[in-house]
């Protein structure tokens, strides 16, 4: 397949570009900067601007472009990046999809999206179908994944992958956590009651290469794994697979010091179940906290 990524200098982006060319499919980049190679297109999601020959032909758009929410303490200014960029980023490109005469028009476009659609959700189970809650990033998500109508309505096949928390010992949620965890100085935050919605890397990848290839699935699609789990016990089985103790709690008010308007989002409780997948008979190669947690940490 020839495909076009949006965000593919970010953590999901580089381990997914990889992976696509991997698997044989012709991969071209977006870019910012000036483009210096055949397979980038330079953009500029900011000001809406994309050549409309960089997308026609191709058969897929995937696009996994914002700023990154972990990476900065939360001010007035960063949240406006962080809503800023994946609005942006998905308006401009399904509006150039939408544009192209419908035999030029991609099939699918796999935008990004985030659990945080649900807001706190508590103990409470939700599937793909379940409202968006309350709060800064499930306002986030209602109008990112809004940008993406401009396509849909066209008739291109749009997938929102409302993504979990991918683990992997080079970013995301692991990452930060590895060094206090060796030093014996973490804990579970807060509570630890909070459920996070986990996916092991190697799954975040599979399924959306098999989202990519299954025509019949479109909407939004819960991109986690099937068991999550509370914050507590996450906390347990991480300090469990790396031999330390995990004893000294982190206060809610320490998270508040430390992070900001992030600390929040940190507390938070998601339990999302993976219904569309489910359905869909995708085979899970890490579906358990164990294994995933292994994975992440021997790849």
């Amino acid at each position: 397949m020839r495909i076009l990524l949006a965000g593919a200098s970010g953590f999901l982006g580089t381990w997914l570009g990889d992976r696509l060319a991997a698997d044989g499919h012709e991969v071209t980049r977006l870019v910012r900067r000036p483009a210096r190679d055949p397979r980038e297109r330079q953009w500029d999601p900011a000001a809406g601007q994309l050549d409309p020959a960089a997308v026609a032909g191709v058969d897929a758009v995937i696009n996994l472009a914002g700023a990154g929410v972990g990476d900065k303490r939360w001010n007035d200014d960063y949240r406006r990046l962080i809503r800023t960029s994946r609005v942006d980023s998905s308006s401009t490109l399904a509006t150039t999809i939408a544009g192209l005469p419908a035999a030029d028009r991609p099939r699918a476009l796999l935008n990004s999206s985030a659990v945080g659609w649900y807001g706190n959700t508590g103990d409470r189970v939700v599937e793909e179908d379940a409202p968006a809650g309350e709060g800064f990033l499930a306002d986030v998500c209602r109008v990112w994944e809004a940008a993406t109508r401009p396509a849909e309505d066209a008739g291109v096949r749009v997938v929102r992958l409302r993504t979990g928390l991918p683990l992997h010992r080079d970013g995301g949620l692991l990452k930060p956590q590895l060094l206090p965890f060796k030093l014996g100085i973490a804990g579970r935050l807060g509570s630890g009651r909070q459920w996070l919605p986990w996916i092991s890397m190697a799954d975040w990848l599979d399924a959306t290469v098999f989202l990519l290839a299954h025509d019949e699935i479109a909407g939004p699609v819960n991109v986690v794994g099937p068991h999550p789990v509370t914050n507590a016990e996450f906390t347990r089985e991480l300090a469990r697979q790396l031999h330390r103790p995990a004893i000294i709690p982190i206060p809610a008010l320490a998270l508040k010091v430390a992070l900001g308007g992030f600390a929040h989002e940190a507390l938070t409780s998601t339990r999302v179940h993976p219904a569309v997948l489910t359905r869909a008979n995708y085979p899970y190669q890490h579906p358990t906290l164990p294994e995933a947690l292994r994975a992440a940490l021997t790849s």
